[in-house]
């Protein structure tokens, strides 16, 4: 996506962004998988990653992690991705395991999680792991979720999300789990204000989130917005994500030039980079180009991705 990216009159070049060092800090594993690594786990199946709103987006999802059959093809996954993020000069990732699918599936977490540990442990660079579950699958999957990552709390899981729709598992019926993984050292990472309002970003800010996971939506409340910058709660901004699944209507409509104008801490990720067709440095290169973010601005920017990490 997006060669040669100038910003005019600021020079945020291609050069510019590669060179930038980045962090990670919202990137799904199974979201990771391309054309070329879904041959290597099922030579004899399809992937297509075709979809205009959210639902197809969350169908194209779950074809992806229909491949991920056995713990080697988990390892094969994480290593493939931290192989790209080492090759766009990130020098610190948090990866999100989606651990309620793992449950969904069938298979062993414990099995998968050592795989994606293992790998994780061997990179050159810091990795660590976000256990999320499926928050429209009941408040009883998203409690035995949080349970597994809290059991690893002490190994490489560093926080516990919730993704998945947000209107048929609003947030404030976790209230409960989240004070629980708080209470054992995880950061709280929240999906919110993706598809549901400014509404749900709230809730999740007010119940203790770490960083929140899109929350463009914040953009419709003048007054959460400040709260967000008095309080320092930065949200994981995903441009192409959020310009596919309909989060917003156009490249021109994205918020993300009007929350950091409004002083709101952002970060930069790629959320699904095989299923969007992105990567960190494209969405860099996005930000410079779309919305005149300067050098300096995507500097910051960047300082964000490390300061706002759960292990700094």
């Amino acid at each position: 996506m997006a060669a040669n990216i100038v910003a005019v009159g600021f020079e945020a070049s291609d050069a510019f962004v590669a060179a930038l060092p980045k962090a990670e800090l919202h990137v799904h594993l199974e979201g990771t998988i391309d054309g070329e690594t879904a041959r290597m786990l099922a030579p004899d199946e399809h992937l297509s990653y075709e979809f205009s709103n959210f639902d197809g987006f969350l169908r194209c999802f779950k074809s992806a992690v229909t491949l991920l059959r056995t713990p080697d093809d988990y390892a094969l996954v994480t290593r493939r991705l931290i192989a790209k993020l080492a090759a766009q000069n990130v020098r610190y990732a948090e990866i999100t395991l989606a651990g309620g699918v793992v449950l969904w599936k069938g298979l062993d977490f414990g099995a998968v999680y050592d795989a994606v540990a293992a790998e994780c442990r061997r990179a050159e660079f810091p990795v660590w792991l976000i256990v999320d579950a499926v928050r429209h699958f009941g408040l009883e999957h998203v409690w035995k979720v949080a349970r597994l990552a809290v059991e690893r709390a002490g190994d490489r899981v560093v926080a516990f999300g919730i993704g998945g729709d947000e209107s048929r598992g609003p947030a404030g019926q976790f209230v409960e789990v989240f004070e629980f993984v708080k209470s054992k050292g995880l950061c709280l990472i929240p999906h919110a204000g993706e598809m549901a309002g400014a509404d749900s970003v709230r809730v999740c800010m007010e119940m203790g989130a770490f960083r929140i996971g899109h929350g463009v939506r914040a953009i419709e409340d003048e007054g959460l917005l400040a709260e967000l910058r008095s309080r320092g709660v930065p949200l994981e901004v995903c441009i192409s994500s959020n310009v596919a699944t309909g989060a917003v209507v156009c490249m021109d409509a994205h918020p993300v030039r009007r929350l950091y104008d409004a002083g709101v801490p952002i970060t930069l990720h790629t959320d699904d980079p095989a299923i969007f067709n992105t990567s960190l440095n494209a969405e860099y290169g996005i930000a410079a180009k779309c919305f005149a973010f300067t050098c300096a601005e995507l500097e910051e920017i960047a300082a964000n991705g490390f300061r706002y990490a759960c292990r700094p």
